[in-house]
Order: structure tokens, then C-alpha cells, then sequence
């Protein structure tokens, strides 16, 4: 054997033994956006964005909620221009709620439970999610008495990880305001822990790997404390379930991925993590990968479209 023959085998043979491990059969991506288009200019950078993620092979999209800038996102005819470019997704697109579009708008003279309900009629009228390719999603059914129906809040599964949205959106969860807006809250938090804890008790057997949980809101970002009923159901969830939780929000605009959550010693709980997408004036996007091949589970990739000064 040539002394050149010999050096291209041994090289060869290493980079097949350093080789990743491929991908499980079972792995997919998914997409997170939100808190964009705020402004007029960021529009065509959003358009884009959309049309790059339906170039990718991802499942599914999440949007988290501030579909535009406080005040200018609550007219019908806004909510109807978002919905077609939403359906025009390739793949499936789930949204929730963020303040932009309901809580924010009372700055804008509109009354904000009269467009709650209305965004519920536009964007949540039947169990399936928006884009040209539909997906049949579990919808809140259960009710408390004098608290209404909750159909924002969506439930669906792929590859042993069952994800769920809950209406949690930012400018402090609705609350502090008035005595009609504080009840409203009450019972959202008390609907949003029945479906995560339904989510919970879905996933506790061997077939589901994760659970994934979206809302708008980064609970984080208040010197209240209007955020605390949420947080001690994703946190209970985690430690009741012992699988990966993944909690993914926007909210604040800055891309990260973390573990805010931590036990009664300080250290962060090993099994939730938190990412949080990009949003205005950066129009941006995180890809995810869940791969059952991989230990973490878990992959983020962001990317930036564009930045709007």
C-alpha cells in the first residue's frame, strides 16, 4: 500500500468515525416568529422572512402573538390583512394572541374583551391552523362558569412531542387596569393551567418525549406580579412531567435561549428551557430542530432577515 494511499484511507476512515450521528427518522423543524411587522418599512423584510421559512422543510409555524405596533394593530380591517398573509403560509401557521392586538388597545379608544372576541371569531373559528396546508388542532373546550370559552388555546402533536399554546399576552397579562379587566385574567390563568395540566397528563406515558408550550408573553419582563399564576404552571408541569419542557414566547424582542427557571437551591431546573424569538425592529426567526437522536432534543438556529432603524 503507497505511502499516499495509506495517509487517504486513515483520513477517510477518521472522518467516518467523527461523523455526527445521523438524524432520527422521527426528527423535524419548526419555525418561531413574532412581534413583527411593527412598521410600514419592515413589512417587505416580513414578507420575505415568510417566504424564506416556506422555502425550508418545517413543519409547522408558531407565531407569538403582536402581529403589529400597539394601537395600530386593532382595527378589523388589520386583523383580516394579517389573516390572508397568515394563510398564505406553505405550511402550517398556529398563532396566539399578544397585547398589540387586544390588551394595548384600549390606548387606541377600542374596548379590549370586545377584541378579544373579535380576533377569536377572525383567526380562531374552527380547530384547524392557518397556512395553505392545515392542521387539525385540539381546541380548549372546557369552561368555567362566567368565564366563556377559550378557543386561542390549541393543542397538537408530532413525533412524541405534544405542543400547546395559552393565551398569555404582555402589558402585564390585562391585569391593574380595572375590575372587569382583573376578573378577565383570573379566569384565563385558571384556563390556561387546565389545558397545560391536561397537556400534562397527556404526556405522562412513554410515547411522548416532550412538551412544548407557546405564548406571548415574557413573564420576566414586569416588577409585577401578575405573571406568577403562569409561572408556577410551566414549572409545575416540568416537575410533575420530567420530560424536556420547552417554553417559547416573544414579548421582549431579543433572541435567547436559557433556563430562567430554577429549584429551591438555585440551580436551574435541567429539563425546562426557554427560548424567545426576535421581533421589531429586527424581523427575524428561530429554527428548531427536534431530533430524538440528539440528547439536548432540542436545536435553535436564528435568523436574521432584516433590521428596520
Amino acid at each position: 500500500m503507497s505511502s499516499v494511499f495509506l495517509r487517504v484511507f486513515c483520513v477517510s476512515l477518521c472522518l467516518g468515525g467523527c461523523a455526527a450521528p445521523a438524524a432520527s427518522p422521527d426528527s423535524f423543524t419548526f419555525a418561531i416568529i413574532g412581534d413583527a411587522p411593527y412598521k410600514s418599512r419592515e413589512e417587505p423584510h416580513f414578507e420575505r422572512m415568510m417566504e424564506r421559512i416556506d422555502r425550508e422543510d418545517v413543519a409547522f409555524t408558531i407565531h407569538v402573538g403582536d402581529i403589529g405596533a400597539g394601537g395600530v394593530a386593532c382595527s378589523d380591517a388589520y386583523y383580516e390583512k394579517r389573516l390572508r398573509q397568515f394563510e398564505r403560509s406553505r405550511a402550517p401557521l398556529i398563532y396566539t394572541p399578544g397585547d398589540n392586538e387586544w390588551t394595548d388597545c384600549r390606548g387606541a379608544r377600542f374596548d379590549p374583551l370586545e377584541r378579544l372576541a373579535r380576533l377569536r371569531r377572525v383567526f380562531f373559528d374552527d380547530e384547524y391552523s392557518l397556512g395553505r396546508a392545515k392542521l387539525r388542532t385540539e381546541v380548549q373546550q372546557d369552561r368555567a362558569a362566567e368565564c366563556g370559552a377559550y378557543p386561542e388555546n390549541r393543542a397538537w402533536s408530532r413525533s412524541g412531542v405534544r405542543f400547546v399554546t395559552i393565551n398569555v399576552p404582555g402589558s402585564n397579562n390585562n391585569m391593574g387596569v380595572d375590575a372587569r379587566s382583573d376578573a378577565e385574567a383570573k379566569c384565563r390563568d385558571e384556563a390556561n393551567r387546565r389545558w397545560v395540566e391536561r397537556a400534562v397528563a397527556a404526556s405522562e406515558g412513554p410515547q411522548t418525549r416532550a412538551l412544548v408550550i407557546a405564548m406571548q408573553a415574557n413573564p420576566w419582563y414586569t416588577t409585577r406580579k401578575v405573571y406568577g399564576p403562569t409561572l408556577a404552571t410551566i414549572e409545575n408541569a416540568a416537575r410533575k412531567l420530567r420530560k424536556p419542557v420547552l417554553l417559547v414566547h416573544g414579548d421582549t424582542h431579543n433572541y435567547r435561549v436559557d433556563m430562567p427557571f430554577a429549584d429551591a437551591l438555585g440551580a436551574p431546573l435541567a429539563n425546562l428551557t426557554r427560548v424567545e424569538t426576535y421581533g421589531s425592529p429586527i424581523v427575524g426567526w428561530v429554527k428548531v430542530t427536534v431530533d430524538p437522536a440528539d440528547p439536548k432534543l432540542f436545536g435553535f438556529a436564528p435568523h436574521i432577515q432584516g433590521v428596520v432603524p
